[in-house]
């Protein structure tokens, strides 16, 4: 969406004006933002690609591309192009702990390397180099701003990109991916396009972390549920009649001593898969440990009870497998028919269930008195659901 801003306010005749007086002033912004934000949240991943995106786009101003082939301005434009999509893809395939490896170093090290590198290009008997990052393999109908070498290793990275975010497939690598596209797209048009579509870029990474550090904040990182600060968030919205359940899992310390916290793991993430199809409008959260909650805005306990009472069964009815130790880390073509080392457990859920007593009531009051009938659901000898008297 970003993007497509960026496209149509470049193409309005209306708003041109407004976007070459803006766009100076854009990427001082964008990026000093960027950079602040993530230095404080400490993704020196997006930082460095902050850096460079900065460092290319301030190149292009202080050097134009428009003069001949072997103006310093078109050196400078044919190494950027080159090394600006590698330099994004090589950032994708990083994560903030190889950066600190021996790997991540070295990329660093390259890329601090860039600029005395295009230093270089600018001598004389390296001309031939120059020459090579201009050659045109192959006459094209289309006019590209982008030199023929540079738009075979724009494609590379791109496609590096995308499978870097199919095997991961986080906010933080969706965005590199289309920062190399707005890269291609800055790259190919005239200032102000370039720096509108560079500093696009940055936005988009700046979005990026934002978002990312917002799921961090408001999303249980194993479940994929809401979390319980996301729960307080969602308590201040309900309306006056609303329903809160609170739902435990039986057993799940004897469960973890067993067969330890990896099966634990899994029958949590199993749970919260379970939740996420809770009918009856109801909005699941993981509120900690192997408790869980579910509020249902706008019913009542008597109509939010049959909902849970289903929940409950469909839990119950499913079997949990805990795999034997030598289960294969690569899942076979075969599945093998033996059953030897693994263990069928059943899991069960206490679920206790409150609404306001009055109008205005307190709804930390209500979460409690919901936790108050889980514990009596337990008493009761548990895999049942009570609700608050």
């Amino acid at each position: 969406m970003l993007l497509l801003g960026a496209t149509v306010i470049l193409q309005s005749a209306s708003l041109r004006e407004t976007v070459a007086a803006f766009a100076p002033v854009y990427p001082w912004v964008i990026f000093g933002v960027g950079l602040l934000l993530g230095w404080r949240f400490k993704r020196r991943q997006l930082v460095v690609s902050l850096i460079v995106l900065f460092a290319a786009e301030r190149a292009l101003v202080t050097f134009s591309p428009d003069a001949g082939p072997s103006s310093i301005g078109r050196i400078v434009f044919a190494a950027i192009a080159l090394l600006l999509p590698l330099d994004l893809a090589a950032l994708a395939w990083l994560t903030e702990r190889s950066l600190s490896a021996w790997t991540g170093r070295v990329v660093l090290g390259l890329i601090l390397g860039e600029p005395l590198a295009i230093a270089l290009l600018m001598r004389p008997e390296l001309a031939h180099v120059t020459q090579a990052l201009q050659h045109v393999f192959v006459p094209l109908g289309v006019s590209l701003k982008l030199p023929q070498p540079a738009l075979l290793v724009f494609l590379a990275a791109i496609v590096l990109a995308t499978m870097r975010f199919v095997l991961r497939p986080t906010v933080i690598q969706s965005s590199l991916a289309w920062t190399l596209i707005a890269v291609f797209l800055g790259l190919n048009g005239d200032n102000p396009a370039s720096t509108v579509y560079l500093t696009t870029g940055g936005l988009v990474l700046v979005i990026s972390l934002i978002e990312t550090s917002h799921r961090m904040a408001f999303s249980d990182e194993l479940t994929g549920l809401p979390s319980r600060r996301a729960l307080t968030a969602a308590l201040m919205r309900l309306p006056e009649l609303y329903t809160a359940a609170m739902i435990d899992i039986d057993h799940f310390k004897k469960l973890n001593d067993e067969h330890g916290h990896a099966a634990g793991d899994q029958v949590l993430r199993l749970i919260g898969s379970t939740l996420t199809r809770t009918e009856g409008g109801g909005r699941p959260f993981r509120y900690g440990g192997e408790e869980f909650a579910v509020l249902f805005p706008g019913k009542s306990s008597e109509e939010a009870l049959p909902y849970l009472e289903d929940l409950r069964e469909t839990i119950e009815a499913s079997t949990f497998i805990v795999r034997g130790r030598n289960r294969p880390k690569v899942r076979p073509e075969k599945p093998l028919r033996s059953t030897r080392g693994q263990r069928r457990v059943a899991i069960t859920v206490s679920i206790g269930v409150a609404e306001p007593e009055a109008s205005g009531a307190d709804p930390e009051d209500v979460i409690r008195a919901a936790d108050q009938a889980l514990y009596k659901a337990k008493r009761a000898g548990r895999n049942r659901v009570f609700v608050a008297e």
